[in-house]
């Protein structure tokens, strides 16, 4: 029985304020000791760049189920102070009432005399400059003290917002389609659903005027533009809410100058006209305003010529179009049917080990050498790896010059995994050995990379074996890698595909399955065919495993060719 293919189908005037306070919440149960030294624990361990990684998102939850604790516990104690506000306002009116509408005689009593006395003097004194209020709210800052070392950075934020406009460009999704919660392209003039989530949600005015400065911020007018368009649509007519970050004014201000900063002049007016009706004494809007009309006076715009906006060129992503045909088709591979070469089987490579369970072999593309093992790993096994790898979880880098840097063209977190402390790894060593024949004992194997990508998480075109001399691989001083074994250890629900670019195709996330490729040629020349990329995941939480073997080691597991052009 043959196996199957799976298909795969400048905002520079505002800042986010934080909540200061100056003392840790009052630990009064076991259990509050126990989230807060949690927390330090994670916090040391994986917290930090959380959109980088879904686990550390995932983590990012726990932390507001806390924060929902304590506000929950403070509009307890604040109902419970209204209400004997309320009590007081209710006696008050009626003592007073009394004494306004009885006779003179009423006051002339001495009881209600001094009870009115001692209303004023003492009563509502008490009342006015009662501390219990600022006590409540100094709980709650206090508690979000506690949490603020695990919650998510303004970088988190922006890197988040980077992640969405990454999934609207590679998979040419509609912004109109993302705010309502719908993964959407155009397609022959129809909106059309890529894919629906199971879980869906919105977003609403903030969010996108959120995400839209962060285009903003770094001159990005072509993706600014878009996502203030929705956050003015959807702010007007909506009341301001005191947890937004922006209003109807500042998209307003925002978009306007994005729109003047792309040529678009009689629209930045209009939009300068329509916040001048909210603030008519702005003066920097009126300065704008008469600066627009001088502009479209000197150079007025050319009747059916619309503006056509480009996206921000890269620096580092030559093959950026082909990358997202890929990311969004399989591409143009051959199908079994069409190259007798490419099949599927049951593999054993000649060893006693998988004489009794083979492994389903798929064979994908003959050049570059691409072979797809399903079943590779258990469930138990996948999730073996992704928890011991989650405690060193950090920022995934790639080698710049001599070094390794974070870079925006990745963005995951990873973890590298003994065989000597993780006992599952070690079988995964072997199963490997007995599937390539490849020698995969350090030195002449790295030890094995737990990957987990993040919010629109992608790793864009790169090769696996050095390109320079001065690579931070050789440090090893075990040659080049010559072999990628890269194991999925989750599914996803959209997206996350591994594309090889000059090839033309991509191989989908198969749950459990291993991918394999040699990335050098048998004369120790790289195999310029394997350049390839981990595509932004849309919905999901995917993991990898990567097992790169080096040359040394491999001499007679895979010798030389006779050919030295081979």
């Amino acid at each position: 029985m043959c196996c199957v293919k799976s298909c795969c189908a400048s905002w520079r005037r505002f800042s986010i304020c934080k909540i200061k306070s100056t003392s840790f919440i009052r630990m009064t149960s076991c259990f509050n000791l126990f989230v807060f030294l949690y927390l330090i624990h994670i916090s040391d361990k994986s917290f930090g760049e959380v959109f980088t990684s879904m686990m550390s998102v995932n983590q990012a939850v726990f932390a507001e189920t806390q924060l929902i604790d304590h506000l929950r516990i403070y509009i307890e104690r604040e109902t419970q102070r209204l209400h004997d506000i309320k009590r007081f306002f209710s006696r008050v009116t009626a003592q007073h009432g009394g004494i306004c509408n009885e006779s003179s005689a009423t006051i002339a009593n001495p009881l209600v005399a001094f009870k009115l006395v001692k209303r004023l003097q003492s009563e509502w004194l008490n009342v006015v400059y009662s501390s219990e209020a600022e006590e409540n709210l100094q709980a709650l800052r206090e508690g979000y003290r506690m949490m603020e070392g695990s919650l998510p950075k303004l970088e988190d934020l922006q890197g988040a917002a980077q992640g969405l406009m990454r999934l609207q460009d590679v998979y040419d999704l509609r912004v109109e389609g993302l705010v309502r919660g719908h993964f959407q392209q155009i397609t022959n003039g129809n909106a059309v659903d890529i894919y629906k989530p199971s879980v869906s949600d919105t977003l609403s005015g903030d969010d996108c005027f959120l995400v839209g400065k962060v285009a903003y911020d770094l001159e990005d007018y072509y993706h600014s533009m878009q996502w203030f368009e929705e956050a003015v649509r959807l702010f007007r007519g909506t009341e301001w809410s005191p947890e937004n970050e922006g209003t109807l004014e500042d998209a307003l201000d925002h978009l306007a100058f994005s729109h003047f900063k792309t040529g678009n002049i009689s629209y930045a007016l209009r939009l300068s006209q329509e916040l001048l009706l909210h603030d008519p004494i702005n003066s920097r809007i009126l300065l704008n305003v008469e600066k627009y009309e001088k502009l479209l006076v000197k150079s007025p715009p050319v009747i059916g010529h619309g503006l056509v906006l480009k996206r921000p060129d890269t620096t580092y992503l030559r093959t950026r179009d082909v990358y997202e045909k890929l990311c969004q088709t399989k591409g143009s591979q051959p199908t079994h049917y069409q190259n007798p070469k490419l099949f599927c089987d049951y593999f054993t490579n000649g060893n006693p080990g998988l004489l009794l369970q083979p492994m389903k072999r798929e064979v994908i593309s003959q050049q570059p050498y691409v072979v797809l093992y399903h079943d590779f790993i258990t469930h138990a096994e996948a999730k073996s790896i992704r928890d011991s790898a989650v405690p060193g979880l950090r920022r995934s880098v790639v080698a710049s010059g001599v070094n390794q840097a974070t870079a925006e063209y990745r963005i995951s977190k990873s973890a590298w995994l003994k065989e000597s402390v993780h006992a599952v790894v070690g079988k995964m060593d072997q199963r490997i050995t007995m599937v390539s024949g490849l020698n995969v004992h350090s030195p002449y194997a790295e030890f094995l990379q737990v990957v987990n990508y993040g919010i629109g998480g992608h790793y864009e075109p790169h090769f696996d074996h050095a390109t320079s001399d001065s690579s931070p691989l050789y440090r090893l001083k075990t040659g080049n890698r010559v072999a990628t074994f890269m194991i999925y250890l989750s599914s996803v629900e959209a997206g996350g595909c591994t594309a090889f670019i000059y090839a033309n195709f991509s191989v989908p996330v198969v749950e459990n399955a291993a991918l394999f490729w040699w990335n050098l040629h048998r004369n120790g020349r790289g195999d310029g065919d394997t350049l390839h990329a981990g595509c932004p995941v849309i919905v999901g939480d995917k993991w990898v495993a990567n097992k790169w073997v080096h040359e040394y080691g491999q001499e007679f597991q895979r010798p030389c060719s006779l050919n030295p052009e081979e």
